[in-house]
């Protein structure tokens, strides 16, 4: 088949196919969960609330939940596509391994030593996470951001985490405080308001 024949929506469509058949990339595995790697193909079929093919590309259920979370999935395709990303620090589908059910995702906002954290952690790179209500209070969190920092350390080389925490969120705040990480900063957020900035340093061996 010639692909200079095909419309613009057969070839987006062939494009998914092919996608949903190839093996998963770099996921990250730890004792219950898989954080699994959000294509771009993925991410548009999020905005476009196209489930079914979403499930099929990334090879687990996904709840009616992350399809609320459009205007993330957007932000963070347009990055990629202007190329202030890239596919190791886009987004990961938090996994329960044994249901193979999505509960949650974390990723990193940049790749490494992005502009704006120059002044306060040159050379450090920023996470976020969400955990599913229904999947709350099972240590999801702290097993997944453990195992991310893991893999930038290892994989990467990076030393320097970055989170940002409302001070009215007590929970994020106890996990980041028993990981390790320090109050370096605060900001007002455009969505969330204000929050404060923490740090964690690792090495190789305390990763």
């Amino acid at each position: 088949m010639d692909t200079d024949d095909l419309t613009p929506m057969a070839y987006e469509t062939l494009s998914l196919a092919y996608e949903a058949c190839q093996p998963r990339m770099d996921v990250i595995s730890t004792e219950r969960l898989d954080l699994v790697p959000m294509t771009p193909s993925f991410l548009k079929c999020t905005c476009r609330g196209r489930r079914a093919e979403a499930e099929a590309i990334i090879g687990m259920r996904i709840p009616s939940l992350w399809f609320e979370c459009g205007s993330f999935a957007a932000l963070r395709l347009r990055q990629f596509e202007s190329g202030a990303t890239s596919q190791p620090w886009l987004p990961r589908a938090i996994v329960f391994r044994e249901s193979g059910e999505m509960v949650g995702y974390i990723g990193f906002h940049t790749p490494p030593a992005p502009d704006y954290l120059k002044d306060l952690c040159p050379r450090g790179v920023e996470f976020g996470y969400t955990v599913f209500p229904a999947f709350r209070r099972q240590r999801v969190a702290w097993e997944a951001s453990r195992a991310l920092i893991q893999w930038a350390s290892r994989e990467h080389g990076v030393s320097s985490f970055v989170v940002s925490v409302s001070p009215l969120n007590p929970a994020s705040l106890a996990l980041i405080s028993k990981m390790g990480f320090r109050r370096i900063g605060s900001q007002v957020d455009d969505e969330d308001g204000p929050e404060d900035i923490f740090e964690l340093v690792v090495d190789g061996k305390n990763a």
